[in-house]
């Protein structure tokens, strides 16, 4: 990934909604990459001032999920408050000289009111370094009970403004909820925020059939998903807010699955078994037409979309083993990108169209990896070890992030969620209540 310095500027201002932010003109900061390690950019948060009387334990849990989001990426490193010197007051001038003493880069202040059944964050970012202001600051407003998201709302606009990248603390996961004994294992398609968090974790489906791999729609208010409702496998559409499974007209076969949504949202494409043969077809949602883009005597399926919509990526087993393929949307002769060893699939494109991930399967190893879009710069991120499975990958929205499962195999053994850098740092384990299969990284939410 990043082999040299990455400049990460304080440059842009924060500005209120009905103001013209105010440029501000800043040094650069940087973090420096010792021999592929990035040394995080130390920052400070005090707990965010309450405002009203009764706000103190919202301001305090908004702060520390600001901290926490932060620190989960590896790219910055949380001073602890018994190492300040000064306690900032928000809305007043930070002394950064008491800062700067404990070596603090970032000074993010706050102020939290919880009244009338809605809770309002204000927030500052202080560039300590330079002893600047960046902008006038935000204000932010949910119900009481999204104070949650108004913490990932402001820890992304902190990424964003110190990175020069969108952020993706503000979402969400569709993932497959799994529990019970291995050989009846209930299986349930729920949502969560990106992070695990118990109490944002929704299910989506009974758990009476059957469900694979739920994809999220571009707009993140849609999931299609394969249930065995009807004894074969069949696609299945459903609203987020209100889930009520419908299944998707498909062409004509015996098996459809693998869906996921075209990059406007307005169309299925998956993979159709029929007549002993598996080809990757295209179903518009509104018309019910249907377009057949494979035709080959060979298995092709676990479709993935350009960002532009231009082309798709897959799996097919039409060079005597599993390997991946990009074609143009519009037909034509499919071209081979996967030359390692070993075999590969479910390739899913990155959001910011550069590269594609991938499982590898090479020596009775399961990997997650990731290569450019000609199959170059092949790079391996995962590599579990001897009795574990690393699967299905998918994109943080900023294109960042991977996240995917890893399995324990065994009588006792089942999948949990990781997340890796592109880089192949910071892998971590993703809190779930029980096991979880099948992640879908969603938008960044409106």
């Amino acid at each position: 990934m990043i082999k040299k310095l990455l400049a990460l500027a304080f440059a842009v201002g924060i500005a209120l909604p009905t103001v013209t932010p105010t440029p501000v003109t800043a040094e650069v900061l940087r973090l420096r990459l010792t021999e592929g390690q990035i040394e995080p950019m130390p920052f400070a948060i005090p707990t965010f001032q309450a405002e009203v009387p009764g706000s103190e334990a919202i301001a305090a849990e908004i702060s520390r999920v600001i901290a926490e989001d932060l620190v989960g990426t590896a790219l910055f490193r949380q001073i602890p408050q018994s190492a300040f010197i000064s306690n900032h007051v928000f809305n007043t001038a930070p002394a950064f000289a008491d800062w700067r003493a404990i070596n603090a880069q970032a000074l993010i202040s706050g102020a939290v009111a919880v009244q009338g059944g809605q809770v309002v964050v204000k927030f500052r970012l202080h560039d300590v370094f330079n002893g600047t202001e960046m902008g006038e600051g935000q204000q932010l407003v949910a119900n009481a009970d999204g104070w949650r998201r108004l913490a990932h709302k402001v820890a992304d606009q902190v990424y964003s403004r110190i990175t020069g990248e969108s952020g993706y603390f503000d979402s969400r996961v569709i993932y497959v909820a799994e529990s019970g004994p291995k050989d009846n294992r209930r299986k349930v398609v729920s949502i969560m925020d990106y992070d695990g968090d118990p109490s944002s974790v929704v299910s989506l489906t009974n758990g009476g059939s059957l469900v694979l791999a739920p994809r999220f729609s571009p707009s993140g208010d849609r999931v299609l998903f394969t249930s065995y409702a009807n004894g074969s496998p069949r696609i299945y559409l459903m609203d987020v807010a209100a889930p009520n499974p419908i299944e998707v007209p498909t062409a004509p076969g015996n098996m459809a699955f693998t869906p996921r949504f075209s990059t406007d949202g307005r169309a299925v494409i998956y993979s159709l078994e029929a007549g002993g043969n598996t080809d990757i077809w295209m179903t518009d949602l509104s018309s019910g037409q249907h377009s057949r883009l494979t035709s080959a005597p060979s298995i092709e399926t676990a479709p993935s979309f350009s960002p532009d919509g231009s082309q798709i990526v897959f799996e097919s087993d039409r060079s005597g083993t599993q390997q991946l393929y990009v074609m143009s949307i519009g037909g034509g002769e499919p071209t081979r990108i996967s030359f390692g060893e070993g075999r590969y699939g479910t390739p899913v494109w990155s959001p910011r169209g550069d590269r594609i991930a991938f499982t590898k399967q090479n020596a009775g190893s399961f990997h997650i990896g990731v290569m450019r879009t000609d199959g170059s710069d092949e790079r391996l991120l995962s590599s579990a070890s001897a009795g574990y499975l690393d699967e299905g990958p998918t994109w943080a929205p900023n294109g960042r992030v991977l996240m995917f499962f890893r399995e324990r195999l065994g009588a006792d053994g089942g999948p949990s969620l990781y997340s890796v850098d592109i880089s192949g740092r910071n892998l971590r384990q993703i809190p779930t209540n029980g096991f979880a299969s099948d992640p879908s990284w969603g938008p960044l939410r409106p």
